[in-house]
């Protein structure tokens, strides 16, 4: 009789996750008092933590930052919590989430250029304590769903290896949203979804928005509430393919632009997803003990649909459009709610906010960049942090009006780096292009427009801004205000010092999908690992010299990486 109720439990648990239907709202809470929330009470300590972080997602793309894209699950969740209208990310993928999982600059972890290609023998450093081992620490399980992007070549550097119990997801930069394909070159292509640490073929023809969603829900029906819980949902949404379900292009078929209209589907589904899982934390028990974050990883991408409009620059840029970032809070254990917070954060700061929030350590001694910004968020109190380093990448096409002596013999202007103390923004060396695009409404957006409001100088390489006055970086200050263009360069020279090498190792062959069973995944073994760090470790001339002796094609091999490196740039 017990094993028959337990099998009809399981059944029922089961039954519910392979059928949940994505076409019918009604299954969905609309409000803070539905699908069965639990009546108020103490809750138990520590909270369950979701963190939810959507790609490439604009500036300007959900709405309540007016943007002609349906996004009510998150515009109700961010009303209800606290809005972070002064948060900052990194331009581009693989920097925001090492970042986020490790609480370090990327001056601090040699993450510091471009991201981690599928080719390269590359990953977060395995020194580093990530944010979900800290939580496992604490008593905490922990899940991943969605995209990786920290690297792959050995199966130490896997999510499951550092610090997730589970992993459902991808662990490549961009897959097609249904086969789960990911191209790196013509001809260089494999499958890339993965189930732990297996490949999961048979998942494939499912939109992953909708797989990785009903995965959470799945995770929070089988898990106990009474131990603590961390959830790491990163969407791939929304990163090229703009690939949608038939039912979301619908809604927004009066929208002229084809990439803007598909994008926008994107947008509304992956809302929709965000809906479904606060369903079910409530449905399941998790919500009244629960913080819920909401971030973007990045700009988003303006030549593929996205708009950070009204702010200046895009993905992969450091004016405000590529690191100011969309981001909420949102918990019943909020002491000040519905409220708008202008304090300084960054990405870095999830890691001791939230291993603060789990009871964890999370000392001066780990050597963190982040801060504790939970009761800056709760309670409304000043934020600890007074300043940013966006970041310094040394092996970035330097600027060829950037010198030593145009930064005063304290700084080359000509490597690119940016940096915020206080209200002052610095930018030196090449920021990426500087342009105010305003959201692509138009079945065909006429060349000669994207020039008129480019302002960037070829002949500049150093900007300052006033961002509390000027948040859309409209008046240049660096020649009115040579003092704090001085103090700035200091900073990053500061900064510097204690930099360590970037690793960006060269691409090897032996990645290749079709000698790992036509999937992406690990590939290198331990003796390979210690060829390649005995390679980092000679001099860049020295492993010139060999190249040249041991490969007549490697200057052909080096030319494609440059010119990929400045695709990259315009492209990621």
């Amino acid at each position: 009789m017990h094993a028959l109720t337990g099998f009809s439990l399981v059944s029922l648990l089961s039954f519910g996750y392979l059928s949940w239907d994505w076409a019918k709202p009604s299954l969905v809470a609309d409000g803070p008092g539905e699908a069965g929330e639990q009546p108020s009470a103490a809750p138990p300590q520590p909270p369950h933590i979701i963190f939810i972080l959507t790609d490439d997602q604009g500036y300007h793309d959900v709405g309540y930052h007016g943007s002609d894209i349906e996004t009510p699950t998150l515009d109700r969740l961010a009303a209800e919590g606290v809005k972070l209208e002064n948060y900052y990310i990194q331009p581009i993928c693989t920097p925001s989430r090492s970042q986020l999982l490790t609480g370090r600059y990327q001056i601090h972890t040699g993450l510091q250029h471009s991201i981690i290609r599928p080719r390269q023998p590359n990953c977060l450093p395995l020194d580093q304590v990530t944010l979900p081992q800290k939580l496992q620490e604490a008593g905490y399980s922990t899940h991943m769903v969605g995209k990786w992007h920290l690297g792959f070549y050995r199966k130490e550097c896997l999510p499951t290896r550092r610090g997730f119990d589970t992993f459902l997801g991808s662990l490549t930069g961009n897959v097609d949203y249904y086969t789960y394909d990911n191209c790196d070159g013509p001809g260089v292509c494999g499958f890339d979804l993965h189930e732990g640490e297996s490949v999961a073929w048979g998942l494939s023809g499912q939109y992953s928005t909708m797989l990785y969603a009903q995965r959470v829900s799945h995770i929070l029906a089988s898990h106990n509430p009474r131990r603590p819980l961390f959830l790491y949902v990163a969407f791939q949404a929304v990163h090229t393919p703009l690939q949608s379900p038939r039912e979301y292009l619908y809604r927004y078929r009066s929208m002229g632009n084809e990439a803007r209209r598909k994008y926008a589907a994107m947008v509304t589904c992956m809302d929709e997803a965000v809906r479904n899982i606060t369903w079910a934390l409530k449905r399941y028990g998790f919500y009244n003990n629960s913080v819920i974050i909401f971030s973007s990883d990045n700009g988003g991408q303006t030549f593929s649909g996205g708009s950070n409009w009204p702010l200046r620059g895009r993905k992969g840029t450091y004016w405000e459009g590529g690191v100011r970032g969309l981001g909420f809070v949102h918990s019943p254990l909020l002491k000040r709610k519905r409220r708008t917070s202008r304090a300084l954060v960054h990405i870095t700061d999830w890691y001791p906010t939230l291993v603060g929030l789990a009871g964890g350590n999370a000392s001066a001694a780990d050597g963190l960049d982040g801060y504790d910004v939970w009761p800056t968020i709760s309670e409304g109190r000043a934020s600890p942090r007074t300043e940013i380093l966006h970041n310094i990448d040394p092996l970035y096409n330097h600027a060829r009006h950037g010198s030593l002596e145009g930064g005063f013999g304290i700084w080359n202007t000509a490597v690119q780096a940016a940096i915020r103390v206080g209200e002052w923004k610095l930018l030196t060396g090449d920021p990426g292009n500087g342009d105010w695009i305003p959201p692509q409404t138009l079945a065909a957006f006429p060349d000669s427009w994207w020039n008129l409001e480019r302002m960037a100088s070829v002949r500049q390489a150093v900007w300052l801004f006033n961002i509390s006055a000027d948040p859309y970086e409209r008046e240049d200050l660096a020649g009115q205000r040579p003092d704090v263009v001085r103090t700035l360069l200091a900073r990053l020279a500061d900064y510097n010092r204690t930099a360590i090498p970037v690793r960006y190792p060269a691409e090897n062959p032996r990645a290749h999908p079709d000698f790992n069973g036509g999937a992406w995944g690990p590939w290198a073994s331990d003796e390979e690992e210690e060829e390649e760090e005995e390679k980092e470790g000679r001099s860049r001339s020295f492993s010139r010299g060999r190249r040249k002796k041991k490969c007549k094609i490697c200057k052909l091999r080096s030319f494609f990486r440059k010119l990929n490196t400045r695709l990259m740039s315009h492209r990621i």
